[in-house]
């Protein structure tokens, strides 16, 4: 006679029932999780290794296992299983112990590199976020977007040629426009130039050119140049940069005698009873805040002058076409005017 009772039978039949749900429940059981963690993690790590080739094969620098395991943030096992996976689907190559992009791997990292510099315009344009953010946030949005959705993203954009930090946006068709301009770092004293490019790797040269101030669309002109360090005049300031700092900054400088913006300075250094005309207004300025600005009255010619300071002297106010509005000194310093 069997000792289990049909209500514990019941029970454990209940228990096997739930546990078989929470296993395979489409699309949410842990089964499905767990897989589908699988398969983007060799996703993601498909697409990385796609990128970073992509990105030294640019700047001519060679890469190979040791070098890539040690930039990509995944274990070194699972990086030599997917490259292993993308030799055989022929998106990577071995030259000795080089690594290199087949044909077919550099179409890909095209794409990718097309979704992530769409989503940082996206993320300039459209929302609030600070660009110290922008690199993070693509950087996991480039391994979501569909084909489909990339291309309704760029045409809703308006299909632009170049990111926030000034690097070129392939097309859908994998095109892309070579970068004009060189490194602030290799010109000589005297040059002048505009800001075209500011490079957003590796990110902490990145935060100090941001702590700068410095702006893509900057007409400049070198003042030093030597080992220590670069000295250069833009927009009514003097900075001062590290070489290697100056390095991720690309200049496209004149080849003609160009009058230089030499009265032509920030917002932000305007003081209290001096009288200035608005000359323009920086390109670091995108999208709705732009338009907010030049709805309030900031055009070119425009009369300003500051109306109060706060005692901790950020914000001010500033009085155009008889309104007082406040602004802080980081976007007054993106304002661009001529001291009367």
């Amino acid at each position: 006679m069997s000792s289990y009772s049909p209500t514990y039978a019941l029970l454990i039949f209940l228990l096997v029932s739930i546990l078989m749900f929470l296993l395979f429940r489409p699309r949410r059981g842990w089964y499905w999780i767990i897989k589908n963690n699988i398969t983007v993690n060799e996703k993601t790590v498909t697409e990385d290794v796609l990128k970073y080739l992509y990105h030294n094969e640019i700047s001519g620098n060679e890469v190979n296992i040791i070098s890539l395991t040690a930039v990509l943030k995944f274990s070194d096992n699972l990086i030599i299983d997917i490259v292993k996976k993308m030799t055989i689907k022929e998106l990577i190559k071995f030259d000795g112990y080089v690594l290199s992009l087949t044909e077919s791997g550099r179409n890909y990292a095209l794409r990718i590199v097309r979704v992530h510099r769409l989503w940082e315009k996206y993320l300039a344009e459209k929302t609030g976020y600070d660009k110290v953010e922008w690199h993070g946030r693509a950087e996991l949005m480039e391994h979501r977007l569909s084909h489909k959705e990339t291309d309704l993203l760029a045409n809703q954009l308006g299909n632009p040629l170049y990111d926030p930090h000034g690097d070129p946006i392939p097309t859908n068709q994998g095109k892309i426009a070579k970068l004009k301009g060189v490194a602030l770092s290799s010109l000589a004293v005297n040059s002048v130039g505009r800001i075209t490019h500011i490079e957003d790797e590796p990110d902490v040269i990145y935060k100090q050119i941001l702590a700068e101030n410095i702006h893509i669309g900057s007409q400049l002109r070198v003042v030093e140049n030597n080992p220590k360090r670069i000295i250069f005049y833009a927009e009514g300031e003097d900075f001062i940069l590290a070489p290697i700092v100056a390095a991720n900054i690309t200049v496209d400088v004149f080849e003609k005698d160009v009058a230089e913006e030499e009265n032509t300075s920030r917002l932000s250094s305007l003081k209290i009873n001096e009288i200035a005309n608005i000359a323009g207004i920086s390109k670091e300025i995108r999208g709705d805040s732009r338009r907010r600005l030049l709805d309030l009255g900031f055009v070119k010619g425009t009369s300003i002058k500051i109306d109060l300071k706060s005692p901790l002297g950020n914000p001010k106010a500033y009085l155009i076409k008889g309104t007082s509005i406040a602004l802080r000194n980081d976007q007054a310093s993106k304002i661009l005017i001529n001291k009367l």
